[in-house]
């Protein structure tokens, strides 16, 4: 029985009943909910007048199977509390919703077994594209884990060898590097850095900078410093305070990362110790809770919200039938109060 206008029915709205209020024949509505090119603009207002007065709502699922599309990405980071992926998550999803995309957002708290149960679920959902950033670039089967997926991956400040993906990787070495060169020039060869594991590409690339460096300089390389193992702040906290409880204690410190450095200024503040006048501190990423502390706090910066939309790009291009590519995003070295911390700035 034909649906008066203005009248409800309990049973759901098909497309059999906006072709009859449109007057038009059901090949032309699926070619307008389908985004056909060879659709008159007439045409388009017509139907989707039409779906409106009726409340018509596309069946996905069926339109999936149709097509072979689900029109859903999948986005898997370790930690979604982390300010940092938050806005690379937010950017990233407004440039898929454009396009059309929805983005299913999961979060593998740095656990690979979690990891693991994230891509299998994703994998199950049929996804036309994944984003993500990984716990860890060797994995045993991590390689054939994503290919299983048989959709386009974007990998975010990783490389895995041998993975036929897109990759977004900011140039941590340049940024690290001047901040480093900075804090020698102030009179520092005690500088202790902070990081996660060596096995992601964030890490490695932030120590060769750091290590660079002291090479430039001519210092000696402050081995006994350095501690590599997790991006939280459980670890940056820890860490911090045994480094800065030695004898012969650093005099500036590079936090690498929120996490890290969220942690690291829970454990200078036990201590005692004040960034930028016991010590130099530099953050690498900016941590929103720097302003809470009523002062300016030096950092290595990079572009969240560029990452998020090149993610993206990337990923809809692969979508589209391009090939995978890298794209290199620079970090940049801003300095401010806190770099003046621990000992006096040499005269030049």
């Amino acid at each position: 029985m034909p649906r008066s206008k203005g009248k409800k029915s309990s049973a759901p709205v098909t497309i059999h009943d906006v072709a009859e209020r449109a007057g038009v024949a059901i090949s032309s509505i699926s070619r307008v909910l389908s985004g056909h090119p060879d659709v008159s603009e007439r045409m388009r207002i017509k139907v989707q007048k039409a779906a409106d007065e009726l409340g018509y709502e596309p069946d996905f699922f069926a339109q999936s199977l149709r097509s072979g599309a689900t029109k859903t990405i999948g986005f898997i980071i370790r930690d979604i509390s982390n300010p940092f992926f938050g806005v690379i998550a937010q950017c990233c999803e407004q440039e898929l919703r454009k396009a059309g995309y929805s983005m299913l957002l999961m979060n593998s708290d740095g656990d690979v077994a979690t990891e693991s149960t994230n891509i299998a679920q994703l994998r199950r959902r049929k996804i036309d594209g994944l984003i993500a950033s990984l716990v860890s670039e060797d994995i045993p089967e991590l390689n054939s884990t994503l290919e299983k997926l048989n959709a386009p991956v974007v990998l975010l400040d990783r490389e895995v060898v041998g993975l036929n993906s897109s990759a977004i990787l900011a140039n941590h070495h340049q940024g690290v590097e001047d901040a480093t060169l900075d804090l020698i020039s102030r009179g520092h060869n005690r500088i202790a850095f902070i990081s996660g594991s060596t096995r992601v590409y964030t890490t490695r690339d932030r120590l060769k900078g750091f290590k660079s460096a002291f090479k430039k300089a001519g210092v000696a390389y402050p081995t006994d410093l350095v501690s590599l193992g997790k991006f939280d702040a459980e670890f940056g906290e820890s860490e911090t305070k045994r480094l800065f409880t030695l004898k012969d204690r650093p005099t500036a410190l590079l936090s690498g990362g929120i996490g890290s450095t969220a942690g690291a200024m829970r454990g200078l503040k036990k201590l005692g110790l004040v960034p930028g006048k016991d010590l130099a501190f530099v953050a690498i990423d900016e941590w929103p809770m720097f302003d809470v502390y009523g002062q300016q706090f030096s950092s290595v910066y990079r572009d969240a919200a560029m990452i998020g939309r090149e993610a993206a790009a990337a990923l809809l291009e692969m979508i589209s039938g391009g090939s995978p590519r890298t794209i290199m995003v620079e970090t940049h070295y801003i300095v401010r109060d806190s770099s003046a911390g621990g000992l006096k700035v040499k005269k030049k």
